[in-house]
């Protein structure tokens, strides 16, 4: 049985069928599996040897999480440009629902003029939980990380200056674009993240450059709440998120994982 190495692109997908499958990216091809996710983070992989081609399926959003974990102001200069705190010295948090979640090609849904009227992109590094943990080791964290993918953190910028707390700013219907796939093995603390509005470079960073490391995020969280197989750790955005308008194309890309394109309606 073949099990999961590392730098593999594993895709959540639905065929022509309205069937949804896993499978490994293999260039423009799927390698279809049969399992399903307990099984690939368990690396029980299975196949019936079929194969697809990337374009005649539809790439969904590559978990079904229990949660979306959200850590804010972790770059510094991105704090200040949102008026936020520079130099925490606990990391910020708050949490979307899943109904925020959209796949690579799909519509960021602008809400009503009465509800927001500066709705702006946050291009970050995912990471996928792949086992169970509560109160984790620092030294222990990433044995928890199946693998990274990409995250923009759509924002209402006006509600969250308004309001006391996140949810309302960060939480609407579409606001959490996630994909295009996950990437195994890649290491979470040095990725060049660019985030591009209409073909111009409005953010960049690199993971770097956070205030907090990658393990102790995961650590300092799992003494908050269990972490769960697939669930979501969005880690924060660089500076440079700007405001979004109907009929935009937004892409963030993160060196080793690849691009995640969505588009403003």
């Amino acid at each position: 049985m073949q099990e999961i190495t590392k730098n593999q692109k594993i895709v959540r997908y639905q065929n022509t069928n309205n069937q949804i499958f896993y499978g490994i990216v293999e260039g423009e091809e799927i390698l279809q599996l049969t399992s399903d996710f307990t099984e690939i983070v368990n690396n029980k992989l299975s196949f019936d040897g079929t194969r697809v081609n990337l374009s005649d399926v539809k790439i969904l959003e590559p978990v079904v999480p229990s949660k979306i974990i959200n850590f804010g102001w972790t770059y510094a200069e991105h704090a200040e440009e949102t008026g936020g705190e520079a130099n925490l010295k606990e990391p910020f948090l708050f949490l979307k629902p899943a109904s925020a979640l959209i796949p690579d090609q799909g519509e960021i849904i602008l809400p009503s003029s009465e509800l927001s009227n500066q709705v702006e992109m946050e291009g970050e590094v995912a990471l996928i939980i792949g086992k169970r943990g509560k109160n984790i080791k620092e030294e222990d964290a990433l044995d928890y990380v199946f693998g990274c993918t990409i995250f923009n953190d759509v924002t209402a910028r006006d509600r969250t200056r308004m309001d006391p707390q996140f949810t309302r700013g960060k939480g609407f219907d579409t606001f959490g674009p996630l994909g295009p796939w996950i990437v195994t093995g890649v290491d979470p603390s040095n990725l060049r993240i660019v985030t591009k509005l209409n073909g111009e470079v409005v953010q960049e960073g690199n993971t770097n450059q956070m205030s907090f490391s990658i393990p102790f995020l995961i650590s300092w969280i799992s003494n908050v709440m269990t972490l769960e197989p697939g669930d979501v750790l969005a880690t924060g955005s660089p500076s440079g998120s700007c405001p979004m308008k109907s009929g935009d194309t937004v892409v963030v890309e993160v060196e080793q994982i690849g691009k995640l394109c969505n588009f403003v309606k």
